[in-house]
């Protein structure tokens, strides 16, 4: 079952949404990922699990809602006055936030998701946003640096026993710059 959007922003929907949203965050912080229930949830929220079952259809795709929820930036990446300063910035915070236990648990749900292609959406966002305030400057393509950073950076977050190392990451950024 697909996730429904709110018809009415600011609407009924869109506070039982927040309040079901809430409701995981709380419950995640307080317990083991693996023991959040959608009764658990449903009580926190106020709301039947049902609600829950007819706008989700499932635990993982709720919290897969409330990852991609988490994952929308609250503000634009650091302006350091160069590109690779900016993209060095961005780059240690991803791999930082991402890299720490939520986040990996974040990728994870994110991974369960049925919006394909809204972390790319997100990522390509910033990066461009990086990339527009160099104008007369060579520069990487979004996609290149999506593929020489980020990519390598959330294969080793997800699937090797210890994260990228910073200074790995410096390299990889000086190879995605180069023309």
């Amino acid at each position: 079952m697909a996730i429904k959007e709110a018809l009415r922003p600011g609407g009924r929907s869109a506070r039982v949404q927040e309040s079901i949203h809430t409701a995981v965050r709380e419950l995640l912080e307080e317990q083991e990922r693996s023991t959040v229930t959608v009764p658990q949830i449903a009580a926190r929220a106020g709301v039947t699990p049902s609600t829950i079952y007819r706008r989700w259809g499932d635990l993982s795709a709720l919290l897969a809602d409330v990852a991609l929820a988490r994952m929308r930036p609250d503000s634009e990446p650091a302006n350091t006055g160069s590109l690779r300063g900016d993209l060095r910035a961005w780059a240690e915070q991803y791999l930082d936030e991402m890299s720490s236990e939520p986040g990996r648990n974040m990728m994870r749900d994110v991974q369960c998701s049925a919006t394909p292609g809204y972390c790319v959406s997100i990522l390509s966002g910033q990066l461009q946003t990086i990339l527009d305030r160099y104008s007369d400057e060579p520069k990487p393509s979004v996609d290149r640096l999506i593929n020489m950073v980020v990519a390598p950076t959330v294969f080793r977050i997800l699937f090797a026993a210890a994260a990228l190392e910073v200074e790995e990451l410096h390299r990889l950024i000086d190879i995605s710059l180069r023309q």
